[in-house]
């Protein structure tokens, strides 16, 4: 059951990062839209995020569950050494989710509406981006679980350049699978022109920070293109994204949208398999060599079962509403 486990842990980060990374894109392309399409764009984009807005942070909370219930050793270092990231994260969903709810919903539209806005956006930028923060850290072997003063095991286990690099290549990557999803998601030809643009600006700014990440690796002596191209795993993983990164322009180019979806959500997948593969299934690296590891660390024998057993049940009810509620939102008037 153990594996059971594992496997919908990663599916959950997965899930999160397709479904709400492209929710937090959504806000990413707002924020750099010029105003006089702000209003439009708002609009295609609210019914474009409205399935996965109901459901998105599920993947979230499961991945939170699965730490705390199966590996509370990963889940206890992690919230105490990276705390205040996960604080600013989790302020930064929860300000979101607040500003989104009161500009759709608040019955009196004022100046307030302005200000929800704002927040909105801002918050949008701020949570992946510390969400990117934290993945990074996990795997920077900057955390010192026997530092001695307060900036050592608080501020510099994740105030680097790779963690930070990472955040914003995150950013990147989430306003690039957004402007992807929203690409086959209105009929007027100039709005699609417009986010087209934002897919390829997007596009550009991750291979920008992605290069950025590499290089602050190796600066940090983090072995990251060996974790990348050490394995034909990492090679098959980062060619299937490219050749489909390729295909996904000239569908665009084309005019064809209905594949755009897919191909995202693949390279997405292809770029974490291939940050993970390597140091499977070390999940947290630690400074000075160590680790935490999701076989020597996990639960108690019997609350992995447990879990397990919840996990594969559970997913019989969960993944079909999930499924009927994003047909429900999609369908057309």
């Amino acid at each position: 059951m153990l594996y059971v486990v594992i496997v919908f842990l990663w599916v959950a980060l997965l899930l999160y990062l397709l479904l709400g990374g492209a929710d937090f894109g959504a806000g990413i392309i707002e924020l750099f839209t010029s105003e006089d399409n702000k209003a439009k764009a708002r609009k295609t984009m609210y019914h474009a995020i409205g399935p996965i807005w109901e459901a998105n942070h599920m993947w979230l909370i499961i991945a939170i569950v699965f730490l705390f219930v199966g590996f509370p050793v990963i889940y206890s270092t992690m919230s105490i050494y990276l705390h205040i990231p996960l604080v600013i994260m989790l302020l930064g969903i929860i300000a979101r989710g607040t500003a989104f709810a009161f500009r759709n919903y608040d019955a009196v539209v004022d100046n307030m509406q302005k200000l929800y806005n704002k927040i909105f956006v801002y918050s949008s930028f701020v949570t992946p981006l510390f969400l990117g923060i934290i993945a990074g850290s996990a795997v920077s072997g900057k955390i010192d679980v026997h530092a001695t003063t307060f900036l050592s095991a608080f501020i510099f286990s994740w105030l680097n350049l790779f963690s930070v690099a990472i955040g914003f290549f995150t950013v990147a990557l989430c306003g690039y699978t957004a402007a992807i999803y929203l690409v086959g998601e209105t009929n007027d030809p100039a709005e699609r022109r417009r986010f087209v643009r934002k897919a390829l600006q997007m596009n550009i700014a991750a291979v920008v920070f992605g290069a950025l990440v590499f290089i602050s690796a190796g600066a940090d002596n983090i072995p990251l293109a060996q974790w990348v191209f050490g394995n034909p795993v990492g090679i098959a993983a980062v060619a299937a994204a490219t050749l489909s990164l390729i295909v996904l322009w000239y569908l665009i180019y084309k005019g064809r949208a209905r594949m755009l979806r897919l191909l995202a959500g693949f390279q997405v997948t292809m770029i974490l398999l291939t940050t993970t593969y390597k140091h499977y299934p070390n999940i947290v690296l630690l400074k000075n060599g160590e680790y935490l590891s999701l076989i020597e660390n996990k639960g108690a024998d019997k609350t992995i079962e447990a879990l397990g057993w919840a996990l594969l049940i559970g997913s019989l009810f969960i993944l079909p509403a999930l499924i009927y509620l994003i047909y429900s939102f999609q369908r057309k008037d």
